[in-house]
């Protein structure tokens, strides 16, 4: 099992040079193979390389001989890959949504220069890279096994890291419960079957800030440098925020995953829910896929078992405890008495009950449910 390690470092300032100059020719090689294949067809690989090779023998491109030839090939195989993931989506040979073809790649978005072994080598505590030199990466934790194809990566906000593929092994650690239902929401993030809880963190300041940003950088001229130096301090905040969600996430993620057996989630329609313009923005920030992304991922580290249950499933709309079906509720519902058992529900953690039910296998009773009778609703307090 492959997993992805990122370690941030501080280049110096002749690193930071050579590190732009690198990042600039990976973009240039990358545009020109884009380019070329735009204008007839895709040639491949192999033509690819042969043209670069070309290309640094003219006058125009013989400064892409000044850094190293490992990331400049790995770039186009980059681009081969991407045109094998287009050209399978379209033939139906991939699953999920259908991707479109490679985009040019842009100055100001975030910069990515990848290695092989050929081209960089660990000593102790530094980085080598061809070209750039060593670097001190901080070793927030230790490489489980020796890394392959590392990249550079400088980010919006001028951030630089080091990340490296390695090959884990898979850790299982028995589990203390047999399995958990999760219904996930806005503001109360998680609600799990057994209770407790998890509120989503609070973006909303950092979020106003953004936006008077974002109103100043529409009124600054093009190419200035008050326009660029807004657009670091609006990518800082982007980052910011994605740090807090990333890592709520992830010490979620592994908390569920370490207790419980069988995780089972509900298939959400987010790209469905996103279009009410009211909680689209809130949505999309609530990192509902990347949850379930760790979750499905760390499933498959510790030896879990992960199930999702199809969207469908009236999940709301039954009691969990006898089965009885009362229909659909308005949203400001928050809690729900029964009048088949007379047992009061909090509306999310019934949801994650009968997630939990229907995940492990006990189907809801029809018979029970189509049966006539009342509830009472009740509104938060």
């Amino acid at each position: 099992m492959k997993a992805r390690f990122q370690y941030r470092f501080y280049p110096t300032i002749q690193q930071r040079q050579s590190l732009a100059q690198l990042f600039g020719c990976v973009r240039v090689v990358w545009n020109d193979a884009l380019t070329q294949s735009k204008s007839e067809k895709y040639p491949g690989y192999k033509t690819l390389s042969k043209s670069l090779t070309l290309s640094k023998k003219t006058e125009e491109r013989a400064w892409l001989n000044d850094v190293s030839s490992v990331p400049l090939q790995q770039s186009l195989k980059q681009l081969d890959v991407a045109y094998k993931n287009y050209f399978d989506s379209l033939k139906g040979k991939r699953k999920g949504k259908k991707i479109g073809q490679p985009r040019f790649k842009k100055k100001t978005n975030s910069q990515s220069a990848t290695f092989v072994k050929s081209g960089f080598s660990i000593k102790g505590e530094s980085v080598y890279m061809a070209k750039i030199g060593n670097v001190n990466p901080i070793w927030s934790r230790q490489l489980p096994s020796d890394p392959s194809s590392p990249a550079a990566i400088k980010d919006c906000a001028n951030r630089y890291f080091l990340s490296f593929v390695v090959e884990i092994n898979s850790d299982i650690v028995e589990a203390k419960n047999h399995s958990i239902g999760i219904d996930l929401g806005i503001k109360t993030f998680a609600v799990m079957s057994d209770g407790t809880s998890a509120k989503s963190p609070r973006y909303k300041q950092l979020d106003r800030k953004i936006r008077r940003l974002q109103r100043k950088l529409a009124r600054q001229p093009k190419d200035s440098k008050r326009r660029n130096k807004t657009r670091i301090q609006i990518a800082k905040l982007h980052n910011q925020i994605a740090d807090t969600r990333k890592d709520f996430l992830h010490k979620l993620s592994t908390k569920i995953v370490r207790d419980n057996q069988v995780i089972v989630l509900e298939d959400l329609n987010v790209s469905g829910m996103v279009k009410n313009r009211k909680l689209a923005r809130v949505i999309s920030q609530q990192g509902w896929y990347k949850f379930r992304a760790l979750c499905e991922a760390k499933s498959e580290k510790f030896g879990r078992e992960f199930r999702v249950i199809s969207r469908w499933e009236p999940t709301s709309q039954i009691c969990s405890n006898c089965g009885f079906r009362w229909g659909k509720l308005d949203l400001k519902i928050r809690s729900v008495q029964c009048l088949n058992c007379g047992i009061e529900h909090d509306r999310d953690e019934n949801a994650a009950k009968n997630i939990n039910k229907v995940g492990i296998g006990h189907c809801h009773d029809s018979k029970r449910t189509q049966r006539e009778g009342k509830t009472t609703c009740g509104t938060s307090r």
